[in-house]
């Protein structure tokens, strides 16, 4: 049990790294390329950041664990909205750009929509439902592209940075993906010892411990954000990545390898997925995006609020 939290650790730690490395790598690949700022913030980095829960979700529906796949989904959805944002929220409240996350808010509703349905309906994330997901992905990155090219060209007249040699950028990218990989399979292999250990299902480990540790760099993004003064900086970047948790890592994992909704814990005599996951998932979305769409600020109430239904809904995977 011991070795099992300790390389269920270093799996997190791999995750973290590897991503930090290979949106690094990324980023300097593009520059040296000279791709605007825009593209590169709002396809590279938001896609590599989402790169640890791709790999966790992939890795678990090929190796037969579909209920971690399934989970690690909806619990970093609800972690970044619940706890991430809602730190900002409840430490800093402050205004927001109401108009720029309209599309985000907009493209993220669409996936929640096609994924609660096909949750409610079958039940099954088939390849065509996974195919699906993968094609509102694509329209994310058309949307992505037609804005880039309305947005100003950048200042010519500012200092640029020297790119990074070549060779750096490569080995970077490399390390990250290779580190983003080993982190995956130690966090599937050693979050299922877990899981039987504590006597739980393995989408409990999914929804809660593994969740948190691929949500760290947004955690990392809204403390750093904090600290500088910009509370409200990263929840443009919190709704990108719920976005992309639903339409890219959904999409991949059940586009390679169909995973069914745990069928195993009951709550009122429905599956407690279906009566209690996926509400609290809409209700924190909703209590984050709606008041923030309609008002044009965070507020604290709306953080602790959040925090609360966080704190409630971790406790309750346990009970």
């Amino acid at each position: 049990m011991l070795v099992s939290v300790l390389l269920f650790l270093v799996g997190l730690a791999l995750l973290v790294k590897g991503g930090d490395w290979f949106v690094d790598a990324a980023t300097a690949l593009a520059r040296r390329f000279r791709l605007p700022e825009i593209l590169i913030g709002s396809t590279i980095v938001s896609i590599g950041t989402t790169l640890p829960e791709v790999m966790v979700s992939t890795t678990s529906a090929l190796s037969g664990h579909g209920e971690m796949a399934y989970g690690n989904a909806i619990g970093s959805v609800i972690c970044n909205t619940a706890l991430v944002a809602a730190v900002s929220a409840a430490v800093r409240p402050g205004a927001a750009d109401a108009k720029s996350l309209r599309l985000p808010a907009a493209l993220f509703t669409v996936a929640a929509v096609l994924f609660a349905g096909v949750a409610y309906t079958t039940g099954v994330f088939s390849r065509g439902a996974g195919l699906l997901l993968l094609g509102v992905f694509a329209v994310y990155l058309l949307l992505s592209l037609r804005q880039m090219r309305a947005a100003p060209a950048a200042d010519s007249t500012m200092p640029q940075e020297p790119p990074a040699a070549l060779g750096k950028t490569i080995l970077g990218l490399v390390a990250g993906a290779v580190a983003i990989a080993l982190g995956a399979d130690l966090l599937v292999d050693h979050g299922t010892v877990l899981a039987e250990a504590l006597g739980v299902p393995e989408s409990v480990i999914a929804l809660t411990f593994v969740a948190l540790g691929t949500s760290l760099p947004e955690l990392a993004t809204a403390i750093t954000a904090l600290a500088k003064g910009h509370s409200a900086l990263s929840l443009g970047n919190v709704i990108g990545a719920n976005f992309l948790n639903l339409a890219l890592v959904t999409g991949v994992a059940s586009t390679l390898a169909p995973f069914s909704v745990p069928q195993g814990r009951q709550l009122f005599g429905v599956n407690r997925s279906l009566a209690l996951d996926l509400p609290v998932l809409a209700l924190v979305s909703a209590l984050l995006i709606l008041p923030t769409l309609l008002r044009g600020r965070l507020s604290r109430p709306q953080g602790v609020a959040l925090l609360a239904i966080y704190a409630a809904f971790c406790v309750g995977q346990f009970v």
